[in-house]
């Protein structure tokens, strides 16, 4: 899986770019502000249609402008593919793959696999459950579209009996028979997501475990445990049980929805306990698993995006991730720097053809 030109009009602060890559590494380098991670963005956009780092999607359009393109032209399975994503002030987003617009944006995603390692990856250990779920059904989804369809089923579904449940109240009634038909969908999709996380895990966790210890010359034992509701009983028996609780909350309080990851670090939570390097290494470890696993189901070599990722990282660290990615198992990498001269002494120890674009 290769990007050889990406082209960008009105993107960020990019009014009119293009850029012609090498199959192997390509470096943007340059001061902070100038556009390097938004190149990054640019290339996450056509793989899942969405930024990475801003979710409102018009403040992706350059201030002075009515509109963005974002147009990349890949190399897949040695065929020649074009993704288009564009968006105008007022109007929906399109994507288009070699000119056909998509109905529906899920179809697209996992058609480009690609993986980002960004500091914005710390939200995952600092932030609430919903980044991590976010992070887990990013993965899942890029190799199993059926999941895809269960997660927006469900939250659909979600969303209906959370109003339903705000209408009970602000009326002072109650219909039995509606809710009904909200827990039995909810516990059909819910239980489906559910089986598919945790069968996903089993798989995962060893991976994970595996890239940690190449990272951190095995010092410390990592781990990953999942918390959810489910483990306590069908989903249907728990919606029932705590349905006095919902009415008071108004929403519902027990589902897939309210799942979470905990990263641990020598069985405590890393949150806690794990230091910034100690942290670092951990989610470096983490994204490079979702690259194994991703690779491991579409047979494809992801692009991997490595965002301002050797900065807080001793000489020490940096070279384990450089003796990482210098092999064949990785495809094509893009990483931005602010330090022009450091990143080329890097690429230079990597045995592999490169490109440095100075912006």
């Amino acid at each position: 899986m290769n990007l050889n030109t990406l082209s960008l009009v009105n993107y960020k602060n990019f009014e009119s770019q293009v850029f012609a890559f090498d199959a192997k590494i390509n470096c943007f380098v340059g001061a902070n502000g100038i556009g390097k991670t938004n190149a990054l963005d640019a290339i996450y956009h056509l793989a899942f249609g969405k930024s990475y780092f801003n979710p409102i999607a018009v403040q992706n359009i350059n201030h002075n402008a009515e509109f963005f393109v974002v147009d990349g032209h890949f190399t897949k399975n040695e065929r020649s593919e074009k993704v288009i994503v564009s968006l105008k002030r007022g109007q929906k987003k399109v994507i288009k793959r070699n000119g056909k617009a998509y109905d529906k944006f899920s179809e697209h995603i996992g058609f480009i696999p690609l993986v980002i390692i960004s500091p914005a990856d710390r939200d995952l250990i600092i932030e609430g459950s919903d980044t991590r779920r976010k992070f887990i059904d990013s993965v899942i989804s890029q190799s199993d579209k059926s999941y895809l369809t269960e997660l927006i089923s469900y939250n659909k579904v979600l969303a209906q009996r959370n109003a339903l449940l705000k209408y009970f109240a602000l009326n002072n009634t109650f219909n039995a028979d509606t809710l009904a038909i909200y827990n039995e969908q909810l516990h059909n999709y819910g239980t489906e997501i559910f089986k598919k996380r945790e069968t996903f895990l089993k798989t995962f966790i060893p991976i994970l475990k595996a890239r940690y210890e190449a990272i951190s010359q095995s010092k410390e034992v990592i781990n990953l445990t999942y918390k959810s509701d489910l483990f306590d009983g069908e989903l249907n028996d728990l919606l029932d049980k705590t349905l006095n609780k919902d009415k008071a909350l108004q929403y519902t309080s027990v589902g897939a929805h309210k799942d979470d990851l905990v990263f641990l670090i020598d069985d405590f939570p890393i949150k806690k306990f794990g230091s910034q390097g100690q942290q670092k290494s951990f989610l470096i470890a983490l994204k490079l698993a979702q690259f194994d696993f991703t690779k491991q189901q579409s047979g494809v070599s992801p692009i991997l995006l490595l965002d301002d990722i050797f900065d807080k990282l001793d000489e020490n660290r940096v070279a384990q991730i450089i003796n990482l990615v210098d092999n064949d198992h990785f495809g094509q990498i893009f990483i931005s720097d602010t330090h022009a001269d450091r990143t080329e002494d890097i690429v230079k120890q990597i045995h592999q053809s490169y490109k440095i674009f100075k912006l």
